[in-house]
């Protein structure tokens, strides 16, 4: 497994919380852009991109020792979040949409016998996408919104343990902003379950975007106690989580921040409040393609080359029966030539 921890949005500030030997990021303030952080993502998990990447912060490291996964958490709202001081922090510029499907296309394709974890989940919108073993690992995962508020108020949730502070547990803003981190900890807890995941030679990817925090500083004011208490919250999940994550893959992962304010994109993209209530098409949310089969060249070389087969075969037979003499090659007619002479 490859795991590479991103906690990021498309915006301001690109932070890197925890790194393995094998994966090394330079201590510079170099900006990185924001339409290239999913092939920061793939260059760390050893895959090719297409276009050159020619930003110095991350160096070539380790050929032969690759990270066993790699997380991804895209943050809203924030332009840079009160981070650890020993973690490396690069600005961003051209902060614009991204995902990391081209990520999870690679991982498919080259490691789709092995059936690796693929987890890319925005519980705001009420987007998931699974692909492999995450299925099997992360189906008792809340999803929906209803599904979020309902696990917020069992007796093993976050709210027992975790200091609200100003937040209430009566408003429906900041019971979906403490949903979120609620998945954080379900996540670390399932996979925890399910250690063995961690420790085989595919790469695992987990994609999460959380929205929560933006709606908290819509609510009440990013100046508001509210919003300063749900940013410090966030922080110290964020870095729970990602030394969770980080020890269950044994230290070999890449633990990454994304903070963003705002996207800027001159594309008009489809938005609605969190707090809205709608279906959502889970079933292909990234309107990915079909999945590969990775059965189809076994079948398609079966096809093909029994298609040859039996165009030779008619060739060969047409050719033969062209050129038959009747006389000599037909069982046919030397039969009745033998009749006639008896006669």
């Amino acid at each position: 497994s490859f795991f590479c921890l991103f906690l990021g949005v498309c915006g301001d500030e690109f932070s890197v919380l925890r790194s393995p030997q094998s994966v090394v990021f330079r201590d510079g303030s170099w900006p990185i852009p924001g339409e290239r952080i999913p092939d920061v993502a793939a260059l760390s998990m050893g895959f090719s991109v297409e276009d050159d990447l020619s930003w110095p912060g991350l160096a070539v490291g380790d050929l032969f020792h690759r990270p066993r996964a790699t997380v991804l958490v895209t943050v809203k709202g924030v332009d840079k979040l009160a981070l650890p001081v020993k973690g490396i922090s690069y600005p961003i510029e051209n902060a614009v949409p991204f995902s990391l499907d081209s990520v999870a296309n690679a991982i498919h394709t080259l490691f789709s016998e092995e059936t690796p974890v693929v987890l890319q989940l925005a519980p705001s919108e009420e987007r998931v996408y699974m692909v492999g073993k995450a299925n099997s690992v992360f189906e008792d995962l809340s999803v929906t919104l209803r599904q979020l508020r309902n696990r917020l108020f069992q007796d093993n949730s976050i709210l027992s343990s975790l200091p609200l502070n100003s937040l209430s547990r009566n408003n429906e803003v900041d019971l979906l902003f403490l949903s979120e981190l609620q998945v954080l900890h379900d996540i670390a807890s399932l996979l925890s379950r399910h250690k063995h995941l961690a420790k085989d030679h595919s790469p695992d990817l987990y994609s999460l975007e959380l929205a929560g925090l933006e709606e908290v500083g819509k609510r009440y004011g990013e100046d508001s106690q509210q919003f300063k208490d749900a940013s410090q919250i966030l922080v110290d999940s964020l870095q729970k989580f990602a030394d969770e994550m980080f020890n269950l893959y044994s230290g070999n992962a890449v633990v990454e921040v994304v903070a963003v304010k705002t996207f800027n994109s001159p594309l008009t993209r489809k938005t609605r409040s969190i707090l809205q209530s709608s279906q959502s098409d889970t079933e292909n949310p990234y309107n990915l393609a079909y999945p590969y089969n990775y059965n189809y060249s076994v079948i398609f070389n079966i096809i093909l080359w029994m298609m040859i087969g039996l165009a030779l075969a008619v060739i060969v037979i047409s050719y033969n029966l062209w050129n038959m003499d009747p006389g000599y090659d037909s069982i046919i007619y030397r039969m009745t030539n033998q009749k006639i002479r008896m006669d």
